[in-house]
């Protein structure tokens, strides 16, 4: 039987994760986890990255028994182990579900702000990777708003009636010093120009990254399937954004359409149905172009469901 003071680590841990988040204290010290330790995964020195993007559900007191955070959290922590995915994005964590995932993830680290104040308040698109395998680069990593004013928190002026954010970070691979970037996002879910506006302005921001010749990960909700103009920009198709037509010259490659391209129930935003049957698949898993990918799937074996979204893998090699 499971130690029950194990299960409910996340929520003891609370206090200590949010002090780490805040800034008040040595995380590393507080944490007890000692220096990170390469981790080689490859002896041809080619990339390979484990990743995962993960719509949490955020933490609503009308979601009840199996549906309630305290519930879910533990299986939450159990299918992130069974995958142990180097990178994960996760979508509208509020501060306390962030803080919960992190204490029970030592072996993570995490990145990322509240949309609302760019501190903790509001739900974060934020980043866990493997504090063992990878060294973030301090100087080039940030979070700025889907909106024309990208670097004000809170900000939101594209027709959406809340903030939207991405996030973004340069991680190196400590065993080939190897370094790629990070972007995860969560698109609005109501207005489709802020979609369009959304995918232009990241696409923007992949474009002027400090190091272009290293390759690139989304992850995110989109709140949009495949189909979607704004999804379809990141493939460099040709599409109609805000009145204008647009080609993306970088594109990027879908790693779940890759591998399962005549795959017809595809389903991440189930509502709590826990079935994946139709094509709703709002959850996205993209990468440069030139990489290969090995594999990508959808996690819906979970029972009771971890969220109202499934999550979304993908494993892939950047020679």
């Amino acid at each position: 039987m499971s130690n029950p003071l194990e299960l409910m680590k996340p929520v003891f841990s609370r206090l200590l994760i949010s002090l780490c988040l805040l800034g008040l204290s040595d995380c590393r010290r507080a944490r007890e986890l000692g220096q990170p330790k390469a981790v080689p995964v490859r002896v041809d020195g080619a990339l390979e990255l484990r990743l995962m993007s993960f719509n949490v559900r955020y933490e609503n007191e009308g979601d009840t028994d199996s549906r309630a955070w305290r519930q879910r959290v533990i299986g939450a922590v159990r299918m992130i182990r069974e995958e142990a995915p180097d990178v994960i994005g996760v979508q509208e964590a509020l501060h306390g579900q962030v803080a919960d995932l992190w204490a029970s993830l030592p072996e993570y680290e995490f990145f990322g702000v509240g949309r609302d104040d760019g501190k903790r308040e509001g739900e974060y698109s934020g980043i866990f990777y493997q504090r063992d395998r990878f060294e973030r680069d301090l100087s080039d990593s940030g979070t700025f708003w889907l909106s024309d004013t990208p670097e004000q928190p809170g900000s939101k002026t594209w027709g959406n009636e809340i903030p939207r954010v991405a996030t973004w970070i340069r991680l190196v691979d400590r065993a080939t010093q190897r370094g790629f970037y990070v972007f995860n996002t969560h698109w609005d879910h109501r207005n489709q120009e802020s979609r369009e506006r959304a995918a232009l302005s990241i696409a923007k921001r992949i474009d002027s990254r400090k190091f272009p010749e290293l390759p690139v990960v989304v992850l995110g909700d989109f709140n949009a399937v495949e189909g979607n103009p704004g999804v379809a920009y990141f493939s460099g198709k040709h599409v109609n954004l805000s009145g204008r037509d647009e080609v993306w010259t970088h594109r990027m490659i879908d790693a779940f359409q890759a591998r399962n391209p005549n795959e017809p129930n595809r389903t991440t935003l189930h509502f709590w149905e826990g079935t994946r049957k139709g094509t709703r698949k709002v959850d996205h898993i993209l990468v440069s172009e030139g990489a290969r990918v090995l594999d990508a799937g959808i996690r819906d074996r979970d029972q009771p469901t971890v969220s109202d979204h499934f999550p979304v893998t993908a494993r892939v090699i950047f020679p």
